[in-house]
């Protein structure tokens, strides 16, 4: 039984789990979605999100910290100079896996990791469209009873603009 058990080790000792984890963790800060198995996907979400958390500030002090686990100097730029303002209102929840299906060679689980702020295809569909105003009835006799008086003003023009559309 695994009670409690928080970490998954996978399958390997602790000095090369740590160098996986924080080589994944450079590539997906720097190309923005990376995939991976879910296991690993799974346990890099829970290795990232609290850098990216402690990213949000600043400082001589969380920059060390961050480079200990990273132990890259152009992902910490990226880290802190692109990410870390992008998702400084964001509560939380940085990451997303996305299941993808099997890889052919040995049928193990695939995902996708990437950042929820930078994913461009979800972003453009979940921008807010402008959406066309419902019409009711009352909104309808409104739109009736100014039709005429509207219709009424350009009385001049009217004639002309009516015959090629009859034609």
């Amino acid at each position: 039984m695994r009670h409690n058990k928080q970490i998954n080790h996978l399958g390997r000792k602790s000095g090369h789990r740590k160098a996986t984890l924080a080589n994944m963790a450079s590539a997906l800060i720097e190309h923005k979605r990376i995939s991976t198995t879910v296991a690993k996907a799974k346990a890099l979400k829970m290795y990232v999100e609290p850098l990216i958390t402690k990213s949000k500030e600043d400082t001589t002090h969380s920059r060390r910290v961050v480079f200990s686990y990273l132990k890259n100097k152009e992902a910490i730029k990226e880290l802190f100079g692109v990410i870390a303002p992008k998702i400084a209102d964001r509560p939380g929840g940085y990451l997303r896996v996305l299941h993808t299906g099997f890889r052919p060679g040995d049928a193990a689980e695939m995902a996708l990791v990437e950042f929820v702020d930078f994913n461009e295809a979800a972003l453009a569909s979940a921008a807010p469209k402008k959406e066309a105003k419902k019409t009711t009835r009352r909104s309808r006799a409104k739109k009736a009873e100014a039709a005429p008086a509207a219709a009424e003003a350009p009385a001049t023009e009217a004639p002309a603009a009516e015959a090629p559309a009859a034609e």
